[in-house]
């Protein structure tokens, strides 16, 4: 119980930027998984504001995460808007081997990032941090690129999230990501009756 009413009280203090972040952010990845194109304008208010918010909390990993992803937003809305106009299939997918060195360049990226966090940073968390960071720029990767399986790796990512910004006391952000856990994974279902559809 006192643990019910400890994430009560952390909601009730929620801050009016988190809930500006949480808002346009929920927005973005529903109208990712529906196609939509608005998805990156609207991407680029919650990444800005979420780059203060993750700063202010020692999210370093995050914070840089965030800056990723402006460039990928004006990148993903040039792409997206480009690929709308061409005969390329609306949706691609990874071979097997191509998704096996994701997991390795991931896995890879996570321990540079975690040791950097730990060296050189006052983060608490530098392992998980930089782990939940390099599969978010994966995914963010493929994501601008219309691959498939971004979905998957976003629906992992998001369940790893979620104790991560409870342990900061970011109680509306881990609801928000477990938000994200079923939007990714209708998103997947959805781009993957699209993909099948042009095969």
């Amino acid at each position: 119980m006192d643990i019910i009413q400890q994430l009560f009280n952390q909601f009730l203090m929620t801050s009016s930027l988190e809930w500006l972040a949480t808002i346009t952010g929920f927005l973005c990845v529903y109208l990712a998984a529906k196609q939509n194109i608005w998805n990156w304008p609207i991407s680029i208010v919650s990444v800005l504001t979420y780059l203060y918010i993750f700063y202010q909390n020692k999210l370093y990993g995050d914070s840089l995460l965030q800056l990723y992803f402006l460039g990928t937003a004006v990148y993903g809305w040039y792409y997206w808007n480009k690929r709308a106009h061409s005969q390329e299939k609306p949706i691609s997918s990874l071979s097997t081997r191509q998704f096996f060195w994701t997991i390795i360049i991931i896995l890879a990226v996570s321990g540079i990032l975690g040791f950097v966090l730990d060296k050189f940073t006052d983060t608490d968390v530098p392992y998980a941090d930089g782990f939940c960071t390099a599969t978010s720029f994966v995914a963010q990767f493929l994501m601008t690129r219309k691959v498939l399986q971004n979905w998957l790796l976003w629906v992992f990512v998001d369940i790893c999230y979620i104790p991560l910004y409870l342990h900061k006391d970011l109680v509306l952000t881990s609801f928000l990501y477990l938000a994200f856990a079923v939007i990714a994974w209708n998103g997947y279902r959805d781009w993957g009756k699209t993909f099948k559809n042009f095969q």
